[in-house]
């Protein structure tokens, strides 16, 4: 790995620290040659302290180390990406990050998603929201309304019109998410479960 330790007049590169799994922005860093050399070779991730004016191994005193799984250098040799999985909260503060938020997965626009049935759940109207008047119906017309997307699915996949296919697909999706929240699972019990299996 060629990092250019030169550019600073102290000899220090930022290291941006990421959770392996979730993807997670965790904490900003400083790294010397000196404690580059230390992560690696010990496998937790190592600082140096501009406050002490030493080398810090994260979790030398809470016991919270950052266990390295990753480093990628940037285009300019001079910032570091340091992926990790965590043991225990980062922040000295005891939140899981340095911005005081969960380090949870997300997937994105599903998640974001998942959040918007769940509001609907409680505090739609089921008479004005699809969401909620599919929950009022109960969890055998939820499973039944999933039953008949993914029949629609795989009609449409037998045919030759994508639109019509991603659609269904849309709408699988979108039942199969509030299937889920009836059940009282989230999109990551899933993920969670495809994990276990992965060889």
């Amino acid at each position: 790995m060629n990092v250019d330790f030169s550019k600073n007049t102290d000899g220090l590169i930022p290291a941006i620290i990421q959770d392996s799994e979730t993807k997670n922005v965790l904490m900003l860093g400083y790294m010397n040659a000196e404690a580059l050399q230390q992560t690696l070779d010990t496998q937790k991730v190592t600082f140096f302290s501009r406050s002490k004016q030493r080398l810090w191994t994260k979790g030398e005193e809470s016991g919270h180390f950052l266990h390295l799984k990753g480093i990628k250098n940037d285009c300019d040799n001079d910032t570091l990406l340091v992926q990790v999985h965590p043991q225990g909260p980062t922040c000295h503060t005891g939140a899981d990050t340095c911005w005081q938020e969960n380090n949870e997965p997300s997937y994105g626009f599903l998640s974001d998603l998942e959040e918007t049935i769940k509001i609907r759940r409680e505090n739609a109207d089921s008479e004005q929201s699809y969401v909620a008047s599919l929950f009022a119906k109960g969890i055998n017309k939820i499973a039944q309304k999933v039953g008949e997307e993914a029949v629609e699915v795989v009609i449409e996949a037998k045919d030759a019109n994508d639109d019509l296919f991603l659609s269904e697909s849309a709408d699988l999706l979108f039942h199969y998410l509030i299937l889920l929240q009836a059940k009282g699972f989230q999109l990551n019990d899933v993920v969670d479960v495809l994990k276990k299996r992965q060889k």
